[in-house]
């Protein structure tokens, strides 16, 4: 791990996790907690790589169960319908509503997909060395942590129908085996995301991407 003359190692400044603050790391201090909130600080995370891979690994063999295995179980009159994912973003086209199945479709296929494509990229980059275009790569694990919060509409959808669809022998609704599987594809993705490093990405760039010019 190197540190460029620009950089924060360099300066030996820690940022936050927690609440953001950055704080410069006094000389033969071992341990340093951040003054606000008083979380540790560190200058990288902790075998990030190898703990990013786990969950991320574990959320790829669970994402096809999740699509596989019914979301969501809805008896009417005595007929049961099951639906995946899929099949319910085409129900939902079936009748009309394409808004709300372009929504579902985007927040449960595509979004996960997307993640754990780039959050693979970005491990892949650093365990190969790349230096170039670390913005790009910045970007990307923004990117990320932008669309993570939309990875739980699914999931928040058959919760709201489950628990306000009390009908009795008209109608009831059930959540099915793929919405726990599909939970437990966003809450690992959620964590990889959590245990990337960023930082990471700068310890191997160009001196010219880290370093103001003069």
């Amino acid at each position: 791990m190197r540190a460029s003359r620009g950089s924060a190692m360099a300066q030996a400044l820690l940022p936050c996790r927690s609440c953001g603050l950055v704080s410069r790391r006094p000389p033969a201090v071992a341990r340093v907690s951040c003054p606000r909130c008083g979380v540790r600080l560190q200058m990288r995370i902790p075998r990030s790589l190898s703990r990013t891979w786990a969950f991320l690994v574990a959320a790829s063999m669970l994402y096809l169960p999740a699509n596989l295995l019914p979301i969501m179980q809805v008896t009417s009159l005595g007929r049961t319908r099951s639906d995946t994912i899929l099949s319910g973003v085409e129900y939902l086209l079936q009748l009309g509503m394409w808004p709300l199945a372009l929504i579902v479709f985007v927040a449960s296929v595509l979004v996960p997909v997307a993640k754990i494509a780039i959050l693979a990229y970005l491990l892949v980059s650093l365990q190969l060395g790349a230096r170039a275009r670390p913005m790009d790569r910045l970007r990307l694990y923004r990117f990320t942590e932008f669309v993570g919060r939309w990875s739980m509409v699914d999931v928040f959808v058959v919760a709201v129908l489950v628990a306000l669809v009390h009908l009795g022998q008209v109608a009831q609704v059930e959540a099915g085996a793929g919405a726990l599987f599909f939970a437990a594809v966003v809450i690992l993705t959620m964590l990889a995301a959590r245990t990337f490093d960023p930082r990471l990405i700068w310890d191997n760039a160009e001196p010219a991407d880290v370093e103001p010019a003069r």
